[in-house]
């Protein structure tokens, strides 16, 4: 069976190169536009895995991480993180409590890093 990954992205590129990539790479893939709607699809649906933009309208990625962490099938489910922010800045900081399996600094990464990560979390 394939394993699904929600992405969480509000850049709508990033969002469809992120879906299109793990679709070749054999994923079912479900995307959320904001941390309401990702929080509320995760909940629902329970991903394999999720990818979570932090900067995002409605609610952002670590409010939404903040609370996907207090529900019982939440507290489990691997995360990664796709950030603009700075390695030493506080937000990170704070984020790493709730323990995503990775994070990523959106000027440094590579795709294919990304989906190497994604493949050894999910055993794939």
């Amino acid at each position: 069976m394939k394993k699904t990954i929600l992405i969480v992205e509000d850049e709508l590129p990033m969002l469809k190169a992120l879906a299109d990539k793990f679709s070749l790479e054999g994923f079912e893939i479900l995307e959320a536009k904001d941390g309401a709607e990702g929080l509320e699809t995760a909940i629902s649906k329970k991903p394999d895995l999720i990818i979570l933009d932090i900067f995002m309208p409605v609610m952002d990625g670590k409010a939404m991480f903040e609370k996907l962490r207090q529900d019982a099938w939440g507290k489990t489910v691997p995360v990664i993180i796709l950030t603009n922010l700075n390695p030493d800045d506080k937000t990170l900081e704070q984020l790493m409590k709730n323990g995503p399996s990775y994070y990523f600094i959106k000027s440094k990464w590579k795709l294919e890093e990304l989906v190497s990560k994604v493949k050894k979390e999910l055993g794939a």
